[in-house]
């Protein structure tokens, strides 16, 4: 009877802390899986695969937060894909603005090119403001904007798009023009899908959306991803 009571406060506990856990998001965002069950999620700047080459301020967990809008649209885009044997891999959705600090601060300290030759080999570092790679405020800040890809629904490998996530060049341009019939392909595939659910592309980054309509289209939070 002990071992029981055990077991049960135990499991009550843990209800708790997740219950509580998601209750300390502000009003208006979620945990997308909570929507999403099935959502494959590889938060990069929680990993040291990232141009800075390091964890980023703020992430502190692999849990896509992102507001209840946007989750919702986006599940309209996954249960699309699934009727192809495709699926959804996000690589960043809310970004806390502590990260985008972290960030500024990497970009003014031109010795540290750990990871120039995978994410930015034809950009000179000194030009990433310039050039409009690392800005002060970030979209993904307010909530309503992914990073993502498109991936083979058996195998989990991401379609070739023609250039890595993040990859600052002109290779992650929607439109670049030299890429393989295959490559143009997946990516005319992700943004009609996503275009197609209210989502508004950047030309310079194949990967990025972000919902028409946002609902804190002013405000930058700035709450760590945990």
């Amino acid at each position: 009877m002990k071992y029981k009571t055990l077991i049960y406060l135990a499991c009550f506990t843990l209800f708790v802390l997740g219950f509580q856990d998601k209750q300390s998001l502000p009003e208006g965002f979620v945990y997308a899986k909570t929507i999403i069950p099935d959502l494959d999620i590889e938060l990069r700047y929680y990993t040291s695969n990232n141009f800075v080459g390091d964890t980023i301020d703020g992430y502190k967990s692999n849990k896509l937060i992102i507001t209840k809008g946007t989750a919702e649209k986006l599940k309209l885009v996954q249960e699309e894909l699934h009727l192809q044997n495709l699926c959804l891999k996000v690589y960043d959705g809310y970004r806390p603005q502590r990260a985008v600090n972290h960030f500024i601060r990497w970009a003014r300290d031109l010795n540290d090119t750990i990871n120039k030759q995978q994410f930015y080999p034809e950009v000179n570092k000194r030009n990433l403001f310039k050039a409009g790679y690392i800005a002060s405020r970030s979209g993904h800040s307010r909530g309503s904007t992914i990073d993502l890809t498109i991936t083979n629904g058996e195998t989990g490998e991401p379609l070739d798009m023609g250039s890595p996530y993040d990859f600052f060049g002109e290779q992650s341009w929607v439109n670049y023009k030299d890429i393989t019939e295959e490559q143009r392909k997946n990516r005319q595939l992700l943004q009609t899908v996503m275009l197609k659910h209210n989502f508004r592309n950047y030309s310079k980054e194949w990967w990025h959306f972000t919902l028409r309509w946002e609902p804190f289209p002013k405000t930058y939070f700035d709450f760590e991803v945990e």
